[in-house]
């Protein structure tokens, strides 16, 4: 079949749908934004049997969805309409939600209905709830409604609202003054559900120390308290706010109106340290830290898990810096196995664009993070008298895809998609990846991967042993699979002979070529790339984090410098 994929942004679920429907045998086609000019004539050469929206906040013009089926992917339950759907099911703390598969008509998210699934609806922010149950849900009814597409006798259901089962309704956008927080009477509860529903986009607008801020990444606090919204501590980036009935903390942050910040989310310590200035905080000194631990390790038997939960998976220098002494403190330690588990939400995203963006000199703090972040895949490497275990439970890009290579063996999850891939960035990479890469898939193709840069679906790394074995989709039953699998390693009797083995095969391999030869190769590479200031990492990293819009001052150089060039 042919099928066209429209959307507004090539998003994790888009990228998942497309290798899907490509390992299915279908015939692909992709546009994202919406060009209209460009969609039409695509459309006209194209000639789609359907066109599938899994991300889609445009509205389709009358003249395609009247010519073509097109069918769109809606986070919300049957009769559930709107653009801010799934921000309304988590700040009303609802426990259930869903997504319905629609077909396009005249009047926004009421056309007829092809499948629809509900979920228990977790405690969690919409960008989590988006890459599980979503993600889930949704794939599972594209592929159901690609089936009923070839049925000629098949008829989706129109919307009735007089169903008494048709629970949802017409919501309209929810704008910053109804999400807004009242600090003087929201409870800490109803403070995180409003955060949550605006995680990772728009976040909740407030006003500390004289300025405008968005908030974003809540974590509940257990014992601090203080006077309704006074910043009690700052601990790992995060900056705990107390409530009316306790605190919270508070990840990220984003201000526009402050001079020394780019408007861009970073560490909320950051922020709120920009903003105070001279100013005293009073903060608190003595409090249990492990709440908001980025870096925490559970130990269970002789497996230790190691979490490393930072916020869309991007780790900073100093996250990096901690996670290496974490993972040495691990090594040290009597555990037979050490699993990297990554965060809740990605796996890793390699390097933190927003935190280089805000730096004082870009390339320096890149060349720092890089570094930092090599130092973690090297103590992953030197692990000589342990078994090392990736579990890819989550998404994974760029030199986090590749830091996951540096274990023993790769345990992905179903339905998770890698990039393991750097040139989009404008980056050769680092991260050993000449080293890790190659060894996992072979050279021809890694070159292919790291060039054509395509998204991979968990069964394509399981089947081009990028992974070594892949657990169900479902979030307990991997778990469950998974640590069954790392005590089983840790309790086999022939651990000790494997464990020597390992030795001998990355002797032999530094014995071909220092490990050192790799990394000194790829950052000389990375080195003139960030010390290049007309080199297209720094304006991609600039697109990147200003989500494809330039500052006024840097549009305003590129044009002069475009000109100058005429």
């Amino acid at each position: 079949m042919k099928v066209l994929i429209l959307a507004s942004s090539f998003s994790g679920l888009c990228q998942r749908v497309l290798r899907e429907l490509v390992l299915l045998g279908h015939d692909i086609d992709q546009h994202y934004g919406m060009d209209e000019p460009v969609l039409r004539e695509q459309i006209a050469s194209f000639q789609p049997d359907l066109i599938l929206c899994p991300f889609l906040t445009h509205r389709i013009p009358e003249d395609i969805w009247q010519q073509y089926k097109c069918l769109i992917v809606h986070p919300g339950i049957e009769g559930d309409r709107g653009p801010s759907s799934i921000d309304y099911a988590i700040t009303h703390d609802d426990s259930r939600w869903g997504v319905t598969l629609l077909q396009a008509d005249s009047e926004m998210d009421a056309g007829d209905i092809w499948g629809t699934q509900n979920f228990p609806l977790r405690r969690a922010g919409k960008t989590s709830t988006y890459k599980r149950e979503v993600s889930t849900t949704a794939v599972a009814l594209i592929k159901q409604a690609l089936l009923d597409f070839k049925d000629p006798n098949y008829q989706p259901k129109p919307l009735n609202y007089n169903n008494p089962g048709v629970e949802g309704t017409c919501n309209p956008l929810l704008r910053q003054p109804l999400r807004r927080i009242d600090w003087s009477v929201d409870t800490t509860r109803t403070i995180m559900q409003k955060i949550y529903a605006a995680d990772t986009t728009p976040g909740v607008l407030d006003h500390f120390l004289g300025h405008d801020v968005h908030l974003f990444g809540p974590e509940l606090e257990p014992n601090l308290k203080g006077e309704a919204k006074q910043i009690l501590a700052i601990r790992h980036g995060a900056v705990c706010i107390a409530t009316i009935d306790g605190a919270v903390w508070i990840k990220q942050m984003k201000c526009k109106t402050h001079s020394a910040l780019p408007a861009i989310k970073l560490p909320a310590a950051r922020v709120i340290n920009a903003l105070a200035g001279n100013q005293s905080l009073n903060l608190a000194t003595e409090y249990d830290a492990s709440v908001i631990d980025d870096i925490r390790v559970e130990h269970i038997g002789d497996v230790a898990y190691v979490y490393f939960d930072f916020y869309n998976g991007a780790a900073n220098t100093q996250q990096c810096l901690r996670l290496k002494q974490r993972l040495a403190h691990v090594k040290a330690s009597d555990a037979k196995v050490i699993v990297l588990m990554g965060g809740e939400d990605f796996f890793s995203n390699g390097i933190h664009l927003n935190c280089i963006e805000a730096a004082a000199d870009p390339a320096l703090e890149s060349w720092q993070n890089i570094n930092a972040i090599d130092d973690v895949v090297a103590e992953i490497i030197h692990t000589p008298n342990q078994l090392t275990i990736a579990a890819l439970r989550n998404n994974a890009g760029a030199g986090g895809a590749i830091l996951a290579l540096a274990c023993d063996k790769v345990i992905i999850r179903e339905g998770v998609v890698l990039n393991p891939h750097y040139a989009k960035m404008g980056l050769y990479g680092s991260e050993y990846w000449t080293y890790l890469l190659p060894k996992r898939i072979g050279h021809e193709l890694a070159q292919k991967w790291t060039t054509e840069c395509e998204p991979l679906l968990a069964s394509e790394a399981l089947q081009y042993r990028f992974a070594d074995q892949m657990l169900p989709e479902d979030w307990e039953q991997y778990h469950e699979h998974l640590r069954s699998f790392c005590q089983q390693q840790a309790s086999q009797l022939d651990l000790t002979a494997e464990l020597e083995q390992k030795r001998q095969r990355r002797a032999a391999d530094e014995a071909l070529k220092p490990l050192e030869n790799y990394r000194s190769e790829e950052l000389a590479k990375m080195r003139e790339i960030f010390y290049n200031p007309e080199s297209s990492y720094h304006l991609e990293r600039k697109l990147f984090v200003f989500k494809g819009k330039l500052p006024e001052a840097d549009s305003v150089k590129d044009a002069q410098l475009e000109l100058a060039a005429q």
